[in-house]
């Protein structure tokens, strides 16, 4: 995609609409994103999309060049607010085009897969537009693990969309939505089960080290 904002502010603004529904006690359940719970997500997209390059830096610094620690610092700023009080934040932000210092794509990978860390749980579907999430996939999977990508988890492997035109890699198949696909490059281990193939029990173990 030449210009991803207006998607991302699409992405933003549907999810602010799937979370007028959600009960207070749904907002504290686990997301997909490791121990974060669906407030932790929904902090995290609004401190992100609040995240300039001098801020970045400026909590890099405070968390002595920590990426994970970094980003608990801006969930931490966020979610003390009221579920009411995030939802407002979460639609306040829909059309800043902030960004820290990473590749155009990772505002899709961000966009799309916390989308899917919150929706999934909830038990909510959407369809992603599928150059979103081709574009964010191919990004994970030539990034390192070091910044967050699954360039060493995924190799070895070819790995196949039946729903759009992404092939990637060398090895035995790993087959299945696109979606699906760029879940597991995130290292979401849930969508595993929308995956079949002869590669994917490999896939399965590296996820789970």
């Amino acid at each position: 995609m030449k210009d991803v904002w207006p998607y991302v502010r699409e992405e933003r603004i549907a999810l602010a609409d799937d979370l007028e529904t959600v009960s207070e006690e749904q907002w504290d359940a686990p997301s997909l994103c490791g121990e974060w719970t669906i407030r932790d997500v929904v902090a995290h997209i609004i401190d992100t999309a609040n995240t300039s390059v001098p801020s970045f830096i400026r909590d890099m610094v405070r968390a002595r060049l920590d990426f994970d620690r970094q980003n608990q610092i801006g969930v931490d700023r966020e979610r003390s607010a009221s579920s009411a009080q995030m939802l407002q934040r979460l639609r306040e932000v829909v059309d800043l085009r902030k960004s820290p210092p990473a590749p155009r794509d990772s505002r899709l990978v961000e966009a799309i897969v916390h989308g899917e860390d919150v929706r999934r749980p909830l038990g909510i579907k959407r369809d992603y537009l599928t150059d979103a999430v081709v574009d964010a996939f191919k990004l994970q999977a030539k990034t390192s693990e070091s910044f967050g990508g699954t360039k060493k988890t995924l190799a070895g492997l070819t790995l196949t969309a039946d729903d759009a035109d992404l092939t990637h890699g060398d090895g035995p198949a790993v087959e299945g939505p696109a979606l699906a696909l760029l879940l597991v490059a995130c290292g979401r281990s849930a969508a595993l089960d929308d995956l079949r193939g002869p590669g994917l029990a490999t896939l399965r173990d590296r996820l789970a080290e």
